[in-house]
């Protein structure tokens, strides 16, 4: 069982074997698997009516869930790396050591927000951006430029503090822990981050940027925060609605997962 921690606690070898990791995976082809997948469940409904990843209450097990195989994949790769979480509420600047040349590399340039340093970029031939939602092959990012800030701790602690995981009517509506979170009410945290960043971030395409698996640590490990400190209030609902992932419901795209295998982060990893 891996242990998943800071990327800013990250030692430089495992900030190499990180990176060298998820270049290898994009030379085999199955990065971009990745990208697909998330591109085809961002939006609310499915073909058949069914809400999965975003706007509902399978968001956290969705995501959770995938997380996981991309940690796998990654460690069919180099069997020590473990995903590393991106605390937006103390690393809020674009010069902080996650944008390193070393590690993610930076912003991107004026005009086209190109991301032209660290292992990344498109000048060094190791990251064409091929599930896309434009013509632009290269990745990209403005870094505070859409968005005036990143989530503070306070507001982090007022979500913590809600007792409530979901509620009707399941959506972006809801008044609840899981939509706060998510960000379609209250402070706005995860979207907001993904605002911050820019580039693809702001697309379903949005894997595409590596720092997508460091954010959705973040906020897998503010569940995880969350499910401690609240222990009586589960996931819910327990029997859904049409078109909502109850308990015991399979979640596509796998069929062969539920949000109820998905509670204890425990079995799979922990959090330092």
């Amino acid at each position: 069982m891996g242990e998943r921690k800071d990327q800013a606690d990250l030692s430089a070898t495992e900030k190499r074997d990180f990176v060298h990791a998820i270049l290898e995976l994009k030379r085999q082809g199955r990065y971009d698997e990745f990208v697909t997948t998330h591109n085809a469940f961002i939006m609310s409904d499915t073909d058949d009516g069914e809400r999965t990843g975003h706007r509902s209450p399978s968001f956290l097990p969705w995501h959770r869930r995938f997380l996981l195989q991309f940690e796998r994949a990654l460690q069919s790769i180099t069997s020590s790396v473990s995903l590393p979480y991106w605390d937006w509420t103390k690393d809020r600047s674009p010069s902080s050591s996650l944008w390193s040349d070393t590690f993610l590399g930076g912003t991107g340039r004026a005009g086209d927000d190109r991301v032209t340093s660290g292992p990344f970029a498109f000048t060094q031939g190791s990251w064409p951006v091929n599930v896309r939602v434009d013509g632009r092959t290269f990745l990209r990012r403005n870094l505070g430029a859409n968005v005036r800030a990143l989530p503070t701790r306070q507001e982090v602690d007022t979500v913590l503090a809600m007792p409530t995981y979901d509620a009707p009517p399941w959506n972006s509506e809801s008044e609840s822990f899981r939509n706060h979170l998510e960000g379609w009410q209250g402070p706005n945290l995860h979207n907001r981050v993904h605002v911050w960043v820019g580039g693809q971030m702001l697309s379903g395409a949005s894997p595409n940027d590596p720092v997508f698996w460091l954010h959705h640590c973040f906020i897998d490990k503010l569940w995880a925060d969350w499910q401690a400190k609240h222990p009586s209030s589960g996931y819910v609902p327990v029997t859904a609605p049409e078109g909502v992932i109850g308990l015991r419901d399979t979640m596509k795209p796998w069929n062969d997962v539920t949000p109820q295998d998905m509670l204890d982060h425990t079995k799979f990893y922990t959090y330092r």
